[in-house]
């Protein structure tokens, strides 16, 4: 790409006059010995925009609209979001140049709008409507909502039962059977009336979550540390959007609670993985050579861990 231009242009400046194009030539006509069009050629393009969109594109034959801004960078930046494409540059770059910067990447472009649309509307699809029936996932496993009013769990917040039989999860190292695997039915019992409201019931729900959530970690923590050779000091819950987990020089961790919907095998690899920084702070081949050393098969729960859709909670 050519080198920017020092040269200013306002973010709204029209686009340069074209020549003028010559009418295109009189459709032949095709006799029915003629092949039908490719069905690529006749379907609608792909349409992407930004809530917040201020220019458009065409990029591999898909429309996209996007939310431009210029700012103090060095550099043209694009950013590929839930809202669609966000395109970043500085103030002296002009319009075209961003644009051929857009061309160059247009591969890469379309290819992550279209996995974040698969992805939000995977998202979508997994919205629970709090109520009594109301399934979630739990360590791997399907969880059928009870409200029963009968019942007062005060203390731990609901009763987890299969086939309505307690289960009982044991918070130590020796545990048999901490991820509930062939369990065929589980329900969580809560003291809830069959009219309590969706945030009732939600807030009761997560708040069960977070509990078994911080025994299953701190569990899992024990478990690692020592094969790691490297102490943590503190465990905290989080519930950042974009983040599983992070870990401090002093051996705090911080975990989102919403790992508590996968399966063991996968917060096993969030715990080994904030562990191992406790030991290489970076992400170098040191770094992985470390997680690998105590969950060798890393990289396809962390595929898992991307690919996964779990619940909204907002």
């Amino acid at each position: 790409m050519r080198s920017f231009l020092q040269l200013a242009l306002d973010l709204f400046d029209a686009a340069p006059v074209q020549a003028p194009v010559s009418p295109p030539p009189a459709p032949e006509v095709q006799g029915p010995h003629q092949p039908a069009p490719a069905i690529d050629s006749v379907m609608t393009p792909a349409q992407f925009s930004h809530p917040r969109a201020n220019r458009q594109t065409r990029l591999c034959d898909a429309h996209v609209a996007y939310e431009f801004k210029r700012g103090k960078r060095r550099t043209i930046g694009m950013q590929v979001g839930p809202d669609g494409l966000v395109v970043s540059a500085p103030r002296w770059v002009p319009l075209y140049e961003v644009e051929a910067a857009l061309q160059e990447k247009a591969d890469w472009i379309v290819r992550k709008l279209g996995e974040m649309r698969e992805r939000q509307q995977r998202l979508d699809s997994t919205h629970i409507e709090w109520r009594d029936g109301s399934s979630f996932p739990f360590l791997g496993e399907t969880v059928i909502v009870v409200l029963d009013p009968t019942h007062a769990y005060s203390t731990v917040g609901g009763s987890l039962k299969a086939d309505d039989v307690e289960v009982v999860l044991h918070s130590d190292a020796q545990a048999p059977n901490l991820t509930l695997d062939g369990v065929p039915r589980l329900t969580l019992h809560i003291g809830l009336p069959q009219h309590a409201s969706t945030q009732q019931i939600r807030d009761t729900v997560q708040a069960w979550l977070m509990r078994q959530a911080h025994r299953v970690f701190t569990e899992r923590l024990h478990h690692y540390a020592p094969q790691l050779g490297v102490q943590w000091r503190k465990l905290s819950l989080s519930s950042a959007g974009t983040r599983w987990g992070s870990a401090s020089s002093d051996g705090a961790i911080r975990l989102n609670w919403r790992l508590i919907h996968f399966r063991q095998n996968v917060i096993d690899y969030v715990v080994a993985h904030e562990l191992s920084h406790l030991r290489v702070m970076d992400h170098s081949p040191r770094f992985w050579d470390t997680v690998r050393s105590v969950v060798p098969d890393y990289q396809s729960l962390r595929g898992e861990l991307r690919d996964e859709a779990l619940p909204r909670w907002h």
